[in-house]
C-alpha cells in the first residue's frame, strides 16, 4: 500500500511539471502570435502612414523662388525688382496648444486672437504644416518677431524660438519710379504672377522658379545633408522707353489734362526709324507699390485698349491713299464750294467756306468737304485697302496685354455714306498706338515698322537671349510720303495746329476733333470731343512720332489743335534735345489769337445730330461694330448758326455714289481737280478778309 502511494504521488508531479510547461509554451506561443500580428499590421497595413512619419521627423523639405527677373529701361535704369524678404508660417501638427500659441502670436503680429486660434485649430485638423501667418517681411521686422516669440524652453534649430513656427525665404516686388510707366510695367500679385502689363504678357520670362530643398536632419533638428532641384533661372528684360522721356510724358500730360478738365489723356512716343516705343503715358495713372489704390479707371493701358473716332487726324489715310494712286498733288486746287455736300441724303459741312484752294490747303483748314471729295474719287476698293495697309483694323502686335484690333468694317457692310464718313474719321475705331504708327509711317518714308516695347530679353549672367526683330512693310511710296509731309507741315504752319510749332525744330502733323456718343441722351453729344493731335519732327527728317489724344477736354479750346497741340509741342521740345536731335533754328510764331475753327462733321448744333447714331465710347465695346458713331447727321440743308457756317445762300453740293463703287475719276467736270502751279498760301486773317472760293 506505501509503494502504490510513492507511486501515484511522484506520477502527480510529473504531470504538473508537464502543464505548467505546457502553459508556458501557450503563452509563449499567444504572446509571439501577437507580436507577429502586430508586426504585420504595421509593416503592411501602416507602412505608409509610419515612413512619412519616420521621413517627417528626419526630412524637411524647403521651398523658395528665384527672385523674379527685372525689367528695365533701355538705358538698363531698373523699373521692376524683387528684394528678398520672409514669410512666417506654423506648422500646425507641431503645436499643441493652439489657444495658448494664438494668444501670444496675436500679440505680436498685431492680429484678431479668436481669429486665428480658429484658423490654428483648422490647421492642426487637417495636419497641415504650412499656414501662413505673414508675408513680405524684412529683415529689420524678422529680428523684432524673432525677439518677442523667443521662448527659453525650445528647443529648436531654426528660428523663431517658438514650436511649430517658422521663416521662410521670399520675394517682393518693388517699383522704384512709383508711377513711372506704371501702365507698361504693370504689376505682379503676392504669389509673383503678373497681372499687367509687360509683368503679365512676359510671366513666364520674368518668373521667378520655385526650387525645392530636401533637408536631412538629426534628432535635434540639425542638417547633416541637403538636396537641391535646380530649375532655369527667370530672364530680365530691357524696354525701348527712356526713362527720362517717359517722365517728360507723363508731366506734360498731367498738366494738360488737369488744365483742360480732360476725363483723361493719352500720349505716345515712337521713334520712327526703329519702331521702338520711347514713351506710353496714360493719365490718370496708378502706383503699382499700392496694389489697393489700383481701380478700373486707372488701370486699363487706353493708349492700345481703348477705341475712338480719330476725326480728322484721319485724314491722312484719305489723302495718302489719293496721292499713292496720282489722284491728286500738293499744289493741284479743289473747289470746296460753299463748305457743304450731301452724300447719301447725309450733309457734311466745314466750319466756313475756303472756297477753290490747293489740296494742302485743304488739309490745312481740314475742310471735310475736301477730304469727302477726295475719298469719293479713291473709291471703296483703294480707301479700304489703304487703311488695312497702314494695320487698322489689326493689333500692332505690342507685347502687352489686352491690345485692341481697333474696329474697321468690310466694304461690302458700308453704308450709302460710309466712305464719306471714313474720310473725315467717322465709322471706324482706332487706338492711339495704331494712330501713332500710321503718321510714324509717313515719317519713315512710307514704311511701316511694327511698334515695340522690348528691346531684348537677357539671361541673368547678361547673355543676351533674344533682340526684338520688327516686321517692315511698304505701305506707300517714298513720294507719297514725302508729299504727305509737306501737306502735312502745312497743317502746322498755317492751318489748324499752329500752336503745334516747335522753337528751334521744325514739326508736321494733323488734329482731330471728333464727337463722343453719350450714353445717357443715347445720340452723339456735341459737348463731349475726343480731341487729338498726332504729328512728327522735325518736318523734313522726323526722329520721332507724338501721338496725344485727349478725352472730353472742358476748359478753354476742345479741338485738337487748340488741346492736344500745345502737348506735342511741350513734349517735342524736351526730348529732341534728350534723343541729340540737332536743331534747325525754326522760330516758332505766336499762338494765334483765335484758331481756324475746326468742325467734327456736321456743325456744332445739337439739334444737327443723328437722332439714332451708333454708340461711340473710349472704351472697348464687347460689338465692337456697334461702338463706331457715324458722323453727325445735318438734316437741313439750312445752316442754323450763321457763326458755324457762314455761307448761308450758296446751294448744298451734292455727290452722287454709284451702287457698288466709286469711280476714281468723277464724271461731272465740277469734280475734277486740274493741276495747277504752286499758289503762294494765303496768309492767316479773319474770314471777312479771306477771298470768297468759287461755287
Amino acid at each position: 500500500m506505501a509503494l502504490r502511494a510513492k507511486k501515484t504521488k511522484k506520477t502527480n508531479l510529473r504531470q504538473i511539471a508537464f502543464t505548467r510547461f505546457m502553459l508556458i509554451v501557450a503563452v509563449l506561443v499567444l504572446w509571439m502570435g501577437g507580436i507577429g500580428v502586430r508586426l504585420v499590421h504595421l509593416q503592411v497595413t501602416k507602412h505608409e502612414w509610419l515612413k512619412e512619419r519616420a521621413e517627417g521627423q528626419r526630412q524637411d523639405i524647403k521651398r523658395s523662388k528665384m527672385p523674379r527677373g527685372t525689367i528695365m529701361d533701355r538705358n538698363e535704369s531698373v523699373l521692376a525688382m524683387s528684394i528678398r524678404v520672409k514669410t512666417l508660417y506654423a506648422d500646425a501638427t507641431a503645436i499643441d496648444d493652439t489657444k495658448g500659441a494664438a494668444k501670444t502670436i496675436s500679440k505680436v503680429l498685431n492680429v484678431k486672437e479668436t481669429e486665428l486660434a480658429k484658423q490654428l485649430a483648422e490647421a492642426k485638423a487637417d495636419e497641415k504644416k504650412f499656414f501662413s501667418l505673414a508675408k513680405g517681411l524684412d529683415e529689420e521686422a524678422v529680428q523684432k518677431i524673432n525677439k518677442a516669440l523667443e521662448d527659453p524652453a525650445v528647443r529648436k534649430a531654426d528660428l523663431p524660438k517658438f514650436n511649430g513656427l517658422h521663416w521662410r525665404e521670399d520675394q517682393k516686388r518693388r517699383y522704384p519710379n512709383q508711377t513711372l510707366a506704371a501702365h507698361i510695367i504693370g504689376f505682379s500679385n503676392a504669389d509673383g504672377v503678373g497681372q499687367a502689363g509687360i509683368e503679365q504678357s512676359q510671366n513666364d520670362i520674368l518668373f521667378g522658379a520655385v526650387i525645392k530643398k530636401l533637408q536631412e536632419r538629426d534628432r535635434l533638428g540639425r542638417v547633416y545633408d541637403e538636396t537641391v532641384s535646380e530649375k532655369e533661372p527667370p530672364k530680365d528684360i530691357v524696354l525701348t522707353i527712356s526713362k527720362p522721356i517717359q517722365y517728360m510724358t507723363e508731366q506734360a500730360l498731367e498738366k494738360a489734362v488737369k488744365a483742360s478738365s480732360a476725363r483723361s489723356g493719352i500720349a505716345v512716343v515712337i521713334d520712327n526709324k526703329t519702331g521702338e516705343v520711347l514713351a506710353m503715358a496714360n493719365y490718370p495713372t496708378f502706383d503699382p507699390n499700392r496694389l489697393n489704390e489700383i481701380t478700373a479707371e486707372n488701370l486699363s493701358n487706353a493708349a492700345i485698349q481703348s477705341v475712338y473716332s480719330p476725326g480728322s487726324a484721319f485724314k491722312l489715310v484719305t489723302y495718302s491713299s489719293a496721292l499713292e494712286r496720282k489722284l491728286i498733288s500738293p499744289d493741284a486746287e479743289i473747289d470746296a464750294g460753299s463748305g457743304t455736300i450731301e452724300v447719301a441724303k447725309h450733309v457734311f459741312t466745314d466750319s466756313h467756306s475756303i472756297g477753290r484752294v490747293t489740296y494742302s490747303k485743304a488739309l490745312a483748314q481740314s475742310s471735310n468737304v475736301c477730304a469727302i471729295k477726295t475719298g469719293l474719287r479713291v473709291g471703296k476698293a483703294g480707301f479700304y485697302e489703304t487703311l488695312k495697309n497702314y494695320g487698322f483694323g489689326n493689333t500692332t502686335g505690342i507685347e502687352l496685354p489686352a491690345e485692341t484690333a481697333g474696329i474697321v468694317r468690310a466694304p461690302e457692310r458700308w453704308n450709302g455714306d460710309s466712305l464719306a464718313s471714313m474720310s473725315i474719321g467717322y465709322e471706324i475705331g482706332v487706338s492711339a498706338l495704331q494712330m501713332a504708327t500710321a503718321f510714324a509711317t509717313i515719317a519713315n518714308n512710307g514704311v511701316r515698322i511694327q511698334p515695340h516695347i522690348i528691346k531684348e530679353i537677357r539671361q541673368s549672367d547678361e547673355q543676351t537671349v533674344s533682340v526684338a526683330q520688327p516686321e517692315k512693310t511698304q505701305v506707300v511710296k517714298a513720294e507719297t510720303a514725302r508729299d504727305m509731309r509737306k501737306m502735312l507741315r502745312e497743317v502746322v504752319v498755317s492751318g489748324t495746329a499752329r500752336r503745334a510749332q516747335l522753337n528751334g525744330y521744325t514739326s508736321a502733323g494733323k488734329t482731330g476733333t471728333a464727337w463722343k456718343f453719350d450714353e445717357k441722351l443715347k445720340k452723339v453729344n456735341s459737348a463731349k470731343y475726343v480731341s487729338s493731335f498726332i504729328g512728327f519732327a522735325p518736318a523734313e527728317n522726323p526722329a520721332v512720332t507724338i501721338a496725344v489724344v485727349m478725352d472730353e477736354p472742358k476748359v478753354g479750346g476742345r479741338d485738337g489743335g487748340q488741346v492736344a497741340g500745345p502737348v506735342f509741342r511741350d513734349i517735342a521740345q524736351q526730348i529732341l534735345p534728350e534723343l541729340n536731335v540737332r536743331p534747325e533754328g525754326y522760330v516758332a510764331e505766336e499762338p494765334p489769337i483765335q484758331d481756324i475753327p475746326e468742325v467734327p462733321a456736321g456743325g456744332p448744333s445739337a439739334s444737327n445730330l443723328d437722332e439714332q447714331p451708333t454708340e461711340a465710347s473710349t472704351k472697348v465695346s464687347d460689338k465692337p461694330e456697334a461702338s463706331v458713331p457715324r458722323a453727325p447727321v445735318k438734316k437741313e440743308s439750312k445752316p442754323e448758326s450763321a457763326e458755324t457756317i457762314p455761307v448761308t445762300a450758296k446751294k448744298v453740293e451734292k455727290a452722287k455714289l454709284p451702287e457698288k463703287e466709286v469711280r476714281s475719276k468723277p464724271e461731272r467736270p465740277e469734280q475734277r481737280e486740274t493741276e495747277a502751279k504752286p499758289k503762294t498760301p494765303v496768309k492767316n486773317k479773319s474770314s471777312t478778309e479771306k477771298k470768297k472760293g468759287k461755287t
